[in-house]
Parts: structure tokens; C-alpha cells; sequence
């Protein structure tokens, strides 16, 4: 990717940060690992082509032109803090996928969908994968990878929380988190 290439996909996610409340790569990956999807599969609950998803995850096209797409993205955000905290089953939410694709309507995406419906908290697994993002977001994995090793022999359990958070799996960063808490 080019100079000016990397510029504009900048600036699509950096619109789409104050639109939506984060990059859209951010949001669908986390919809993606929250609610067990690939990214086919989203594409279709959502009503996109999989070229589009792709392109919005990208930050090739910042904004969803569809408003029944935007409102079907608050009704999956909606449904994963309800299966994360555990007032969903896995198979409830694969019926309630299936109303999500088929609803009209809407343009406001909001963040109520970013915690739990009973206490308001972040839930673990969301805080991770925040942590995640960021760390994703300013560099790739195998950078990350390098910093760590570059710190490890002075600063082991920085070198470790970026290994962890950034280039290892979300379940074994949720493990790392747990074992860090009072």
C-alpha cells in the first residue's frame, strides 16, 4: 500500500470512528468473535455484499450507505452484550440473526451495545479485545512480536502483555487479564 493509499484509509477509519464510535474493522471483528461468525456470514445478516464488508473493514469505503444496515449492525452489537452476558444462548442468538437480516429501518448507530445488559460493565472479553484493537491498530503483529522481544531481557511482563494482547489469541489474552485482577 502507497503513501496516498494509506493516507485515505486513514482517513475513511478516522471518519468512521466519529460516526460509528470506532473503525468499522474494529466493531464487525469484535461482532465477529462475539457472536461466532466469519465474516460470510456476517455479510449476510448485515445485508452486504462480501466484497463491502471487506471494503468497510479495510477502511477502503468509510460509511454504510444503507440505513437498515447501520441499524442491523446496533441490533448485532445489542445481541452480543446479551450473549456475552449470558441472557442469550448460542442458539437463541442464531435465531435472532436470522430476525436481524430481515429488519428495515434506522440510521443512529449508538455504543449501548458496547456492555452488559445488567450491570453497565464492560464484560471481560469486550476490555480484551479493545486492548487488542489498539495495540492492532498502531502495528502488526509480527512489529509487536518485535517490540516484545526487544523488551523482554529489561521488562519481561511488558514484553509478555504485548505478545499476549498483541498478536495472541483472545482467549488466552482474557486468561492473561484474569490472572492480572486483585
Amino acid at each position: 500500500m502507497d503513501a496516498v493509499q494509506q493516507e485515505a484509509t486513514a482517513r475513511a477509519r478516522e471518519l468512521q470512528r466519529s460516526w460509528y464510535g470506532e473503525p468499522l474493522g474494529a466493531l464487525f471483528r469484535r461482532l465477529i468473535d462475539d457472536l461466532g461468525l466469519n465474516q460470510a456470514r456476517l455479510a449476510a445478516v448485515l445485508g452486504l455484499s462480501a466484497p463491502m464488508l471487506s471494503q468497510l473493514m479495510s477502511g477502503q469505503r468509510a460509511k454504510i450507505g444503507n440505513p437498515a444496515v447501520v441499524q442491523r449492525v446496533q441490533a448485532l452489537q445489542d445481541l452480543a452484550g446479551q450473549v456475552a452476558d449470558g441472557s442469550v444462548s448460542a442458539a437463541e442468538a442464531t435465531d435472532r440473526m436470522d430476525e436481524i437480516k430481515k429488519t428495515q429501518g434506522g440510521s443512529v448507530l449508538s455504543n449501548s451495545g458496547q456492555t452488559t445488559a445488567g450491570s453497565g460493565a464492560p464484560t471481560v472479553k469486550r476490555v480484551v479485545r479493545e486492548i487488542q484493537s489498539l495495540l492492532r491498530s498502531v502495528s502488526a503483529a509480527g512489529d509487536i512480536i518485535d517490540a516484545a522481544e526487544t523488551l523482554a531481557p529489561s521488562h519481561p511482563e511488558l514484553a509478555e502483555f504485548l505478545r499476549v494482547y498483541g498478536a495472541g489469541r483472545t482467549a488466552d489474552a482474557v486468561a492473561h487479564y484474569e490472572s492480572h485482577q486483585n
